[in-house]
């Protein structure tokens, strides 16, 4: 890059207005030309080579790279889900250095230098240039697993994602939630990601930091730490006997690690595109590990220069003892194609799109896997996005797909806020109604088969199974959006299904929430609970909105929210029974400074009379705590 145009660049900088390399420096009004001039001179300073630039030098440098590049999508109201400066503060210098050269944010962070990385990533960080390291917390030579074999395995606890736990398994009774207290909290070095699965005592959970815990499920002390390349977002699956756990991280890699010793039996990558990832737990059903792809993709289109789009998503099965790649099904069938070019000249590609954000569920009965799908990143939209899709469980051959929802084309750059000239937006973009969360499989009273999704419109499908996914009824419960209608999901008792409402708006925390229930059968609505105020004041993040995934025990619904609130309300009636605030500070058991935040991706657990859920989160109130709760307390 030539001088003078570096200096445009920070002309730009300065005056806020053009928030992409190589702006069109030609608009300028006058007032402004004198603006940049004065920034262009600071750009001197900050010119001078890494070797001869202080911390603080650089940290600026950061600065302005951020303000540059990145702080169009990181603000309040810029309608994305790209963390706020405060919940990236919680990362390390290296964690963002690693986001940004291998992670969700790898095609924004190769328009910039290796030095530039390292400026943005050491100015986000500040006093979190490294992780903390735990030095107490571990357990001792006789710290002894709880009895029994309460589980909760996995995302759903079951093949068919139904969030349910029985009373025997739970441990926990309708008339003792009343009493619940905090018994432990385990603090994050990094920040928390992922929902925790409890096996034969033993709690595994991912972090942000890529570390694997496995941890006491009674007493939170640390058995082992297991490092994954990078960050873990979708729980953990364990083999039936006990012996592996399977872990996704957000490089598309798949581990499987021995649970006695946390050690490492194999690692297999599984995505085939640069910008695949895992956020949705790998399901483990008859000696396979179906593992489902997402990727960032429609992130990376924010660039003009970014050739959109070419991501599929899929499934990938595995051969759980040796990782062997049995099949890969990709939810759009056709290869992309080159359609064109965009404004700039940069080519176009499609369809694409189609992520698969969530688990897998398992039809055993019908050797069939469903998923839920996203939208499509480019044209030409195809049947594949916004839709409920089956494959065999033996080939990966497609048995039959339901969209919901046709012709959502979308990404962020069809966000003005983000970019105002839109592009890589299609030419008619939808409203980005995923099926973020999983199907459900419900076994009717007579035998009857139903799969229950709820989609980011707002609205909730009972599906068919035995007729490729016929709409049997449908409800509306929230009002959708890029943010709202249902998140990350519902749960299921196998008469009744239950789905909170997102509905959020950052700029509005009162605006969503909400909490209602279905008869699975009929769809007929049996009651609808109102969100809770949960006096958010002007704290940033915070909203009453109910993003997160939900947990039933018989007579209970287990239901958080942003605001840091886990409320349990009656499976009756929708009265709040209990509600803990979640949004403080803690004292934790391996000495790493914690704080509660909102309750967003992952939900309730509860198993051999405990329940937990982690606090904290990269959209919304930042956090880093697992708590740990049981009628007697600590």
């Amino acid at each position: 890059m030539s001088l003078s145009q570096e200096k445009q660049d920070w002309v730009a900088v300065g005056i806020r207005i053009f928030p992409r390399r190589n702006a069109d420096c030609r608009r300028f009004t006058f007032a402004s030309r004198c603006v940049g001039i004065l920034v262009a001179l600071l750009w001197c300073v900050t010119s001078l080579s890494a070797s001869q630039r202080s911390p603080r030098q650089t940290r600026w440098q950061g600065r302005q790279i951020f303000v540059h590049h990145c702080a169009v999508c990181h603000h309040e109201n810029s309608g994305t889900r790209a963390p706020l400066p405060s919940a990236l503060r919680q990362m390390t210098s290296q964690q963002i250095l690693q986001v940004l050269e291998k992670g969700v944010m790898k095609a924004q962070g190769s328009q910039l230098k290796p030095e530039e990385r390292q400026a943005v990533a050491d100015f986000l960080a500040g006093r979190h240039q490294t992780l903390a390291k735990i030095t107490t917390g571990f357990c001792t030579e006789n710290s002894s697993l709880p009895a029994g074999s309460s589980n909760w395995n996995g995302w759903g606890n079951g093949a068919g994602n139904a969030r349910f736990q029985s009373t025997i398994a739970g441990g926990l009774g309708q008339d003792q939630v009343k009493n619940l207290k905090v018994k432990w909290v385990f603090g994050f070095p990094g920040g928390a990601r992922a929902q925790p699965t409890v096996f034969n005592g033993r709690l595994l959970v991912g972090s942000n930091a890529g570390s694997v815990f496995s941890l006491n499920a009674r007493t939170g002390c640390i058995q082992w730490v297991f490092k994954a390349s990078t960050s873990i977002r979708a729980a953990i699956s364990v083999s039936p006997d006990g012996k592996l756990a399977y872990v996704g991280d957000a490089d598309s890699n798949v581990y499987a690690i021995r649970i006695s010793t946390g050690s490492l039996v194999w690692k297999k990558h599984v995505g085939t595109h640069p910008l695949a990832r895992i956020t949705g737990a790998p399901l483990l059903s008859g000696g396979r590990l179906y593992v489902p792809l997402s990727s960032g993709e429609e992130g990376s289109a924010i660039s003009p220069y970014y050739a959109c789009c070419t991501f599929r998503g899929g499934v990938v099965a595995l051969d759980a003892a040796s990782g062997k790649q049995i099949w890969h099904a990709y939810a759009i069938p056709a290869a992309p194609k080159r359609t064109g070019k965009n404004a700039l000249g940069v080519p176009t590609w499609g369809p694409s799109g189609a992520a698969i954000w969530s688990a897998p569920t398992v039809d055993v009965k019908r050797h069939a896997i469903y998923v839920g799908t996203g939208n499509n990143y480019s044209d030409p939209a195809d049947g594949s996005s916004d839709a409920i899709l089956a494959f065999d469980m033996n080939t990966g051959r497609r048995l039959w797909s339901k969209q919901l929802t046709a012709g959502d084309s979308w990404t962020l750059a069809c966000l003005p806020s983000i970019s105002p000239d839109g592009t890589n937006c299609p030419p008619r973009p939808g409203d980005d109604a995923d099926f973020g969360s999983s199907p459900i499989l419900v076994t009717l009273p007579h035998g009857r088969s139903v799969i229950v999704a709820g989609q980011k419109s707002g609205m909730v499908y009972a599906l068919d199974p035995d007729h490729h996914g016929k709409v049997v009824w449908e409800a509306r419960i929230g009002k959708g959006g890029a943010e709202g209608g249902i998140e990350w999901g519902g749960a299921a008792d196998g008469e009744r299904v239950f789905f909170p409402v997102s509905d959020w708006k950052r700029s509005q925390p009162n605006a969503g929430g909400g909490l209602a229930a279905f008869n699975a059968g009929t769809g007929a609505k049996l009651w609808h609970a109102g969100p809770v105020d949960g006096d958010c004041g002007d704290r940033r993040g915070c909203s009453a909105a109910q993003i997160a995934p939900i947990t039933v025990i018989p007579g209970v619904v287990f239901s958080g929210s942003m605001d840091g609130h886990l409320r349990a309300y009656d499976m009756r009636s929708g009265k709040v029974v209990w509600d803990f605030d979640t949004a403080r500070k803690f004292e934790t058991v391996d000495a790493i400074p914690a704080h509660g935040g909102s309750l967003n991706q992952n939900g309730p657990v509860v198993a051999g009379g405990m329940l937990y859920v982690q606090s904290g989160s990269f959209v919304g109130m930042p956090g880093n705590v697992l708590l740990a709760f049981s009628v007697d307390g600590k």
